[in-house]
């Protein structure tokens, strides 16, 4: 059986524009490895937190809502009270089922590939404010950092699992 080779590997993506391909090849490599993961990971093991790490449950309910902030940000708008409190409820523990938290994920990915393609180049080095604070960034600079703190919390998460199996 041939070895898959990682996403950036494969090719351009034919309808993403050439420079935020690297931001979705993360994208879909971390997809794809956080399926992969959790794919047999008990949903009574979500919360537990082996040597203080954070739980599973945590990175899992952070990878959605950071792509979901970031983005927001990326677009030029505050975030609405609704990610404020998804924000406020990141390691929580709920009765929610570790397939769900992966499909929550994979759905705002694909929002987030969604919104690569729609982005002009003209509109990348726009300043965007980023939090209460309005910190400085520009629209490239909230999508590469969207995928650098997606690849490491999935990271962050294949040791935590590993170490919980």
């Amino acid at each position: 059986m041939a070895e898959k080779r990682e996403v950036w590997l494969r090719g351009p993506l034919p309808d993403m524009p050439v420079l935020l391909q690297p931001v979705a090849h993360a994208l879909l490599q971390a997809r794809e490895e956080l399926a992969e993961l959790t794919q047999d990971f008990p949903s009574v093991r979500l919360w537990e937190r082996p040597s203080e790490l954070a739980s599973p449950g945590f990175h899992l309910q952070h990878l959605t809502g950071v792509l979901d902030r970031l983005y927001t940000y990326a677009r030029g708008e505050a975030l609405t009270e609704t990610q404020l409190e998804y924000l406020r409820a990141e390691g929580l523990a709920t009765d929610v089922r570790t397939e769900e938290l992966v499909q929550r994920f994979n759905t705002q990915v694909e929002k987030a590939l969604e919104q690569l393609r729609q982005t002009h180049p003209d509109q990348l080095t726009q300043v965007r404010g980023v939090g209460r604070a309005q910190l400085p960034s520009t629209v490239l600079g909230l999508y590469v950092h969207s995928a650098e703190h997606t690849m490491r919390h999935v990271g962050q998460l294949l040791v935590t699992i590993r170490v919980l199996s």
